[in-house]
């Protein structure tokens, strides 16, 4: 099973559902870079939390990330950091029918097909509960990013089924997108996306949308070209989180429509530096970062797991069976998915970070990071 991602920076995930614990070892991770687990990593980690709102799963975890190796004295000391997460709040019981019947959607039925055995508590290893380790390493990955290139990554929720947000992509804050539960920081539209989410789950059904996210102050030059692209990249890494089905960039399909005179991005120079005067692209050009803001969507389908019962089948007598689900689920992922996306964002740009310019020290000399006319 694939449980590492990355290559000069890299994660390794475990942990199921209602285990007892869930956690992850970051390798590859430069020496003397600052770490405390409260401040860093925790706050990340609240944001993806269950039980943070009424539009969220009941699930009541803290969440608490406990450093276990790899830090002395607040220092990382280059070697392997190891974070637990525990479970407190587990309920396999409620699960005891899906060991046989799988659930419409998920991934209950391929996993058996794939390995033979599954823990159907939560769905396992398959739960998005198991993205808790990546989004603390991805605290870690925010913070090196930060120190070494002054990198900032912001996602929102875009749009929840029909209802679509009006953000300016160029100013959006981290900060306006926590002002309400639904992490759209078009409030108008944040308001009526509540209302739908909460009319949906007391229905028993789930919704879908689409979650934005933008880097900024990324150095040109970041990607590999070919099989390494920084968008390859990133769209793989996007479509481990659960429940994403796509991904485009910039204009993304949004750009058929153009000729390539309409779609280019023109140079120009400024402040000595060389940038466009567009950026239809969504800052990667060829697989590696031009030094403009990069800009992408996700696409997230609805939730698999509703209480509606639904047609199934038995895979121990291959009858008919209708399911009757149980359990704590979201009725809308795009509010947690939010954190999960900025994370699995800064790993790969860590890794990619580390592949350029090494791992032997934190901060990068400025003269390094662009090219200077």
């Amino acid at each position: 099973m694939g449980d590492s991602f990355g290559e000069a920076f890299r994660v390794t995930n475990w942990g199921e559902s209602h285990g007892p614990s869930l956690g992850c070892v970051i390798s590859g991770c430069p020496p003397l870079l600052s770490l405390d687990a409260a401040l860093d990593i925790q706050p990340d980690l609240n944001r993806r939390k269950p039980g943070q709102s009424k539009i969220t799963s009941a699930r009541k975890e803290d969440d608490i990330a406990v450093i276990e190796s790899g830090v002395y004295r607040g220092k990382t000391t280059g070697t392997a950091i190891a974070i637990r997460i525990a479970n407190e709040d587990q309920r396999p019981n409620d699960y005891a029918q899906i060991a046989d019947v799988p659930r419409p959607n998920h991934a209950d039925f391929t996993y058996e097909a794939r390995y033979g055995i599954r823990d159907p508590a939560g769905g396992g290893r398959s739960s998005n509960r198991c993205f808790a380790p990546n989004v603390a390493a991805g605290a870690v990955a925010k913070k090196l990013l930060r120190e070494r290139h002054g990198i900032e990554i912001v996602a929102f929720v875009h749009q929840v089924k029909d209802i679509t947000g009006n953000v300016n992509l160029d100013t959006v804050t981290q900060h306006a997108v926590e002002e309400n539960i639904v992490r759209c920081p078009d409030q108008e539209a944040a308001e009526r996306m509540i209302t739908l989410i909460e009319t949906t789950k007391k229905s028993g059904d789930s919704l879908g949308g689409i979650v934005t996210c933008v880097i900024r102050n990324v150095p040109p030059g970041i990607g590999e070209p070919l099989y390494d692209k920084l968008d390859a990249d990133l769209a793989k890494a996007m479509i481990y989180i659960g429940a994403a089905k796509g991904i485009d960039f910039g204009l993304g399909f949004d750009g058929i429509t153009m000729t390539g005179s309409e779609y280019n991005d023109l140079f120009k120079v400024e402040n000595a530096q060389v940038q466009t005067t567009t950026n239809h692209s969504g800052g990667i050009q060829g697989g590696i970062s031009n030094g403009m803001p990069i800009y992408f969507r996700v696409a997230f389908k609805p939730t698999a797991t509703i209480l509606r019962p639904q047609q199934s089948v038995n895979l121990r007598t291959h009858e008919p069976e209708i399911l009757q689900p149980k359990g704590r689920h979201d009725p809308c992922v795009l509010p947690r998915a939010v954190p999960n996306i900025e994370a699995m964002a800064a790993l790969v740009l860590a890794d990619h970070s580390i592949r350029k310019y090494g791992n032997a020290a934190v901060c990068i000399p400025a003269e390094y990071l662009r090219p200077q006319l």
